[in-house]
């Protein structure tokens, strides 16, 4: 990525108010204000773009003034890694700061990318203060001391970070194009094969379940049988890698709550709205692996309805909110029931044509794979770039 090896002579160490200012204009919203708001929310994990903004509620409380091109910085709960470009003028949410670099030290260009190093993270981390949602301030930040690379090598990474940038952006948009071509596709799909009063009943399409699942104690053993949380359920598919327990159980109690290839799996209940409900297919039996208790586990007529095709029916938006539109709100948990689900409908188009929809649906899931193959590898380059911004590269 870089030709020749980033010099380590003449690096400078600068205090961090030596190279950024912190613009605190603030601004108090009046009910008729329409400016752009930008909230925490609305920032990225290791991007520098903001795609949303906005607010579905009237803006109270002081807010900040940003201008385009602003640095956008999360002070609160700063793991999270969250350092942005205001994309346009209008208002930021006070828990963070909007930052300006100043000439001299630092190149404009290179502030940005320099906040968002392990460098630079892992210190705002170590200064951050509170027990709860734990938060930078300015005058703490201000005084921390870095080395920075001289104007003509941080030019350099500029130039390999902005390529970087440029080709991370556009497979993020090759990424949501699939997405939205996914989510196109399935409610023509839909469309074409039901109307709501031809959708068909989970009581008519079921073979067993609804059925929740068990959450015995946990075991020190690392033998037996395992279960797994609910994060086993991501993009369609029970994927059981990285978030498995063991548990105390016997066979006999395990056994109804093994896994087989076919089963289709619920979250019962979640923080997340939108997370509850949403469903993914087991592609191969654990035999050894029990479901938990926040899982609802089903199993479809397959001369009906394809075990793919209901996934993909059912985390569409439109079908998923329908399902959640009965969910129910306790201590903060939002949860379906049996009941809830067994109340749930879904179109039943012939089964060649799920066979076809199935087909495409996979070809569109293999170029987000390798969509998603080719981030990680911008991902791995970009953290040799920021070791060279840390100096830790030859």
């Amino acid at each position: 990525m870089l030709e020749r090896p980033i010099s380590k002579a003449k690096w400078t160490r600068v205090r961090f108010d030596q190279i950024a200012m912190n613009v605190a204009e603030r601004v108090e919203p009046g009910p008729d204000d329409n400016e752009t708001y930008v909230g925490l929310e609305h920032l990225e994990s290791g991007s520098l773009q903001v795609r949303k903004w906005g607010s579905e509620v009237a803006l109270k409380g002081t807010k900040l003034r940003m201008r385009a091109g602003d640095i956008l910085f999360a002070r609160r709960n700063a793991y999270l890694k969250r350092v942005a470009l205001a994309p346009h003028d209008g208002l930021f949410s006070a828990h963070g700061s909007v930052l300006r670099p100043k000439s001299g030290a630092v190149l404009p260009e290179f502030l940005p990318f320099f906040m968002q190093s392990d460098l630079f993270m892992e210190r705002a981390v170590s200064i951050s203060v509170g027990s709860l949602s734990r938060t930078i301030n300015w005058t703490a930040l201000a005084s921390e001391e870095f080395l920075l690379p001289p104007i003509q090598e941080q030019e350099r990474l500029v130039e390999a970070l902005a390529a970087h940038r440029s080709a991370h952006e556009a497979l993020r948009g090759a990424a949501d194009q699939l997405t939205a071509m996914r989510a196109s596709f399935v409610s023509h799909v839909i469309s074409q094969n039901g109307t709501g009063a031809e959708r068909a009943k989970m009581g008519d399409l079921l073979v067993d379940g609804p059925t929740n699942g068990r959450s015995p104690a946990l075991s020190d053993s690392a033998t037996g049988f395992k279960t797994v949380s609910i994060s086993a359920i991501r993009d369609g598919v029970f994927d059981p890698e990285g978030c498995v327990k063991f548990v105390d159980m016997t066979a006999a109690e395990a056994r109804p709550f093994t896994v087989q290839a076919g089963d289709i799996f619920a979250v019962r209940g979640n923080g997340n709205r939108d997370i509850c409900g949403r469903v993914g297919i087991s592609r191969q039996t654990y035999p050894d692996l029990v479901y938990p208790d926040l899982l609802i586990r089903m199993r479809f007529d397959s001369a009906r309805l394809l075990p793919d095709f209901v996934v993909a029916q059912w985390n569409h938006p439109a079908v998923h909110n329908r399902l959640i539109s009965r969910a129910k709100s306790s201590n903060g948990i939002w949860k379906v029931n049996g009941q809830d689900i067994r109340a749930h409908t879904l179109v039943v188009p012939p089964i060649e044509a799920q066979r076809d929809a199935v087909q495409f649906l996979g070809a569109l899931d293999a170029q987000a794979t390798a969509i998603q193959g080719r981030l990680e590898k911008l991902r791995e380059m970009k953290r040799e770039l920021f070791k060279v911004i840390a100096g830790g590269a030859e």
